[in-house]
């Protein structure tokens, strides 16, 4: 793979260091909401002024909107800038992943991304800016990496030293506490074709709320519980699964149940993890590549590669919008480009080899994760002969009522079979409900069977 242009200083210790395990000391911590953000991304604009300075993010609704609307874009009056196609790429390739620009390779005649004004826009309440600087000082790494401790409600590691505190950010950012969603997926032929797969989703996130302790995450050792019904098409209908992730996976794997219409059985679902394929996803992508980058890191070693400067998706309310039809989204080969916002900002990029001994179908996995938020934006797989094998895309919005950083849609490219998978439709359904008031008592085999019953 070719390399990386670092672009802002970052420590880079091997994973055997001890030092990869210490905790950020207390004048490290008080950088963070002066020259970095409260999450830990850097504050001040870059050297061109090409990325602004943070500013805080979206702290409040545009005029006119209300919980339950699909939310309107903030910046509809913003113009393209330029746009990058096959014909130019190269111009612009030291801000392109090597996943982008393969998808310009091949759909040269279609594929290409409208540059928009960078606006940093991500936030999130100030309960979670004041856990992630008490997290700071305190938070570690436990089982091999495997868990992490000293840590709740915000960002564990702020200013990461090494890979796999970078990917736990990702995992345990914050996206609210509880959430509800009715969401579709598609994944078209070749020739664009597809069958609309309605879910609907309820997430209960342990690790995020603000009455949470160190003590009651130690305890439960529970991070959040996810609940999915098959709601369409009529032969998947009532198809369920139900996961309960855990905060050391080390002391205590995730635990998964599924429930089959056919067999009207729940069954306990050890192998819903890692590797095996996405439920209803048609083959295109695997169980840990659901947002992006889930579960156990534990098969992987992660390097921290540093900083850089990538164009991403961001502040895509367009594509958000109740007033396109999935028919105008999906089109053959990739998603409808005329509809995506793409902006440069600073991501952290990391890399994930495969262990020695361990098994996974992506040899190699590269991340792009944004600063501000710790939502990976776009990621790489390589197969066994270090082939680029698969493109993941997140398309993020601020859901401003919350607020929080979060994508709306994440598309994953099989560039082998030149298909892919569209997740997190919305734009004909019902929007999120982030006042769910979810209870334990909905997580559970029995509250499974009866959601799965048709």
């Amino acid at each position: 793979m070719k390399k990386l242009a670092i672009l802002s200083a970052a420590v880079i210790v091997a994973l055997s260091a001890p030092s990869a395990w210490a905790k950020v000391t207390e004048a490290a911590a008080k950088k963070l909401g002066t020259e970095l953000t409260p999450l830990g991304g850097i504050k001040a604009a870059n050297a061109d002024g090409s990325i602004p300075a943070w500013d805080g993010g979206i702290t409040t609704p545009p005029a006119g909107y209300k919980k339950g609307m699909h939310h309107p874009d903030p910046f509809a009056g913003d113009k393209i800038e330029f746009t990058i196609t096959n014909a130019n790429k190269d111009k612009y390739k030291e801000h392109l992943s090597e996943g982008q620009i393969k998808l310009f390779e091949l759909y040269p005649d279609t594929y290409k991304m409208n540059v928009y004004q960078t606006r940093r826009t991500a936030s999130v309440p100030q309960f979670v800016y004041d856990a992630t600087k008490a997290n700071a000082t305190r938070a570690e790494l436990v089982s091999q990496g495997n868990g992490v401790k000293g840590a709740s409600i915000g960002v564990p590691f702020p200013i990461p030293e090494n890979g796999l505190e970078v990917i736990w950010n990702h995992v345990l950012r914050f996206r609210g506490v509880d959430v509800k969603t009715s969401r579709s997926q598609a994944a078209p032929t070749a020739g664009g074709s597809y069958t609309l797969v309605e879910t609907t989703e309820e997430i209960r996130f342990q690790y995020s709320r603000p009455e949470m302790t160190l003590d009651k995450l130690a305890a439960s050792n529970t991070l959040f519980y996810f609940k999915q019904v098959v709601t369409q098409p009529a032969r998947l209908a009532g198809t369920a699964l139900l996961v309960k992730e855990t905060m050391d996976q080390e002391a205590l794997p995730r635990q998964a149940w599924t429930y089959n219409t056919g067999q009207r059985r729940v069954r306990k679902a050890p192998n819903v993890a890692f590797d095996t394929p996405g439920s209803v996803s048609d083959g295109l992508r695997t169980t840990d590549d659901f947002d992006m980058f889930n579960g156990s890191p534990v098969r992987y070693n992660w390097e921290l590669i540093g900083k850089k400067e990538v164009y991403i998706p961001y502040n895509d309310y367009k594509l958000h919008s109740d007033q396109l039809k999935y028919d105008q989204i999906i089109n053959p080969g990739h998603i409808n480009p005329e509809f995506v916002r793409w902006e440069k900002h600073r991501v952290w990029v990391v890399k994930a080899q495969l262990k020695e001994g361990m098994r996974h179908i992506y040899k190699t996995r590269v991340f792009y994760i944004d600063e501000d938020s710790w939502q990976v934006s776009l990621a790489d797989m390589y197969d066994n002969r270090d082939e680029l094998y698969r493109v993941a895309v997140a398309h993020a919005i601020n859901y401003y009522e919350v607020p929080t950083h979060w994508s709306t849609l994440e598309v994953f490219h099989d560039l082998q079979s030149r298909r892919y998978i569209a997740m997190g439709l919305d734009n004909e359904g019902r929007m999120y409900d982030f006042d769910a008031k979810l209870s334990e008592a909905n997580f559970t085999p029995a509250a499974l069977r009866r959601a799965g019953i048709r």
